[in-house]
């Protein structure tokens, strides 16, 4: 039964007019995040429904009744998990108990927890942020898929995977090398909220404060929390904050300019990819622009 509600599902997204098309490599997965998205597509092909759109917030984004119904008659879900999807997981749940697969990634990658702030001992979602916890996840996938997923080719499936690690595995190898040209007292990290703790632990970075201390960027600062956040931005001299470019950066200027602090504020593709013709309309385009911004926004 859920095969023909999955063929009806397929035949109402072709007539809504998202592009589909089949063949060996079909692949009928949905995606929740648009940097998950990008790293199934590149192991599974374009088949592939990613629900959040560019230049969102992964904690706020909300999905459609047809997203929903196409949710719940797929061969496979996947989603970041770890509490990120604030506002889809009940529609993640509403699909698995309907027996629909699906894989929370974010649990399976050896998930660090949240060392201070509002979220502290509980685990962070942030991952993506350490390439090799990525590589672990196209494991995961990967099985996922060849599992799951009608239609698809093993064989490419899997070369597809090893050539997308290989990818992976440089991108973490550059990363080392910039950042370990970094003296240890520059490698400090303020933020707007807590998303660079895995990139931290990677690449010997301090994360000494964030403008809303928590790993959602559904909190509000405190006064106590500003006041917090100008002592750890005076204590280690930094010299820029870093701002999400999925929400405003008027909200780290404002909060610089109140404190009297002389700070830049540089903006980060941390949680979401931009369109395809942004600067991060990869998860690879994604990691480089970061680590470029991050390096001249310490290194002034």
């Amino acid at each position: 039964m859920r095969r023909l509600l999955a063929s009806i599902g397929t035949a109402s997204v072709l007539l809504g007019g998202v592009t589909a098309c089949t063949g060996d490599d079909e692949a009928r997965i949905v995606v929740t995040t648009n940097i998950l998205g990008d790293v199934v597509r590149q192991i599974a092909g374009e088949q592939v429904t990613v629900l959040m759109k560019p230049n969102a917030d992964p904690h706020s984004f909300a999905i459609s009744a047809r997203e929903a119904h196409t949710m719940r008659t797929a061969d496979l879900i996947v989603y970041n998990g770890l509490g990120l999807e604030e506002g889809v997981l009940q529609h993640v749940e509403a699909a698995v108990a309907e027996g629909v697969p699906a894989v929370e990634v974010g649990a399976r990658v050896e998930p660090l927890e949240y060392r201070d702030g509002d979220a502290a001992g509980l685990p962070d979602p942030h991952f993506w942020t350490d390439p090799v916890r990525m590589v672990t996840a196209v494991d995961l996938l990967t099985e996922q898929i060849v599992t799951h997923v009608d239609g698809v080719r093993e064989s490419a499936v899997r070369e597809r995977a090893a050539a997308y690690q290989r990818r992976l595995q440089e991108l973490d190898a550059d990363l080392a090398a910039r950042f370990g040209q970094l003296p240890a007292q520059r490698r400090v990290l303020v933020t707007n909220h807590h998303v660079f703790g895995y990139l931290a632990a990677r690449y010997d970075f301090a994360v000494v404060g964030a403008i809303l201390p928590s790993g959602t960027t559904l909190a509000s600062p405190s006064a106590s929390d500003l006041a917090s956040l100008v002592s750890a931005i005076e204590t280690h001299r930094v010299p820029a904050v870093f701002a999400d470019t999925a929400q405003p950066a008027r909200l780290a200027e404002v909060l610089a300019a109140e404190a009297g602090l002389t700070v830049r504020v540089v903006g980060l593709y941390s949680e979401s990819l931009s369109d395809v013709d942004g600067a991060a309309a990869s998860y690879l385009a994604m990691m480089r622009f970061n680590a470029d911004a991050i390096l001249g926004g310490l290194s002034a």
